[in-house]
């Protein structure tokens, strides 16, 4: 996957780690995201030293209750939504897929249901 051109093109950032932890691969957008912290040199590493207190904390749970997890933040102006999607490979847990996409202040609203009940 890592390898796929759209895994490496895709306009956001897209992290990928295994059942332990451990970084798997990262798309050009999450290099980008995370230089600061090492970039693609943080592949082959543990998510959990990523994150200082209280996150590590909230991460942890994230891997023992292997749910999804989902919640928006602002950092340096950006409002982004992240997506933190548990996979599976033949029904067993292999990690999670973490999605970060920037939320434009002002952002269409579309009811499918209104529309449906027509």
């Amino acid at each position: 996957m890592k390898d796929a051109p759209w895994f490496e093109e895709f306009p956001a950032p897209i992290t990928v780690t295994d059942a332990t932890g451990t970084i798997l691969a990262m798309n050009a957008a999450s290099r980008r995201l995370f230089e600061a912290d090492g970039g693609g040199a943080l592949v082959g590493h543990s998510i959990f030293d990523c994150h200082p207190e209280p996150a590590l904390t909230r991460t942890r749970a994230l891997y023992a209750g292997r749910e999804p997890n989902h919640y928006t933040v602002r950092t340096r102006g950006v409002r982004k939504i992240i997506h933190q999607l548990p996979w599976t490979s033949n029904g067993v847990f292999g990690g999670f897929i973490e999605i970060s996409l920037v939320i434009p202040e002002e952002l269409p609203h579309h009811d499918r249901d209104a529309v449906a009940e027509r």
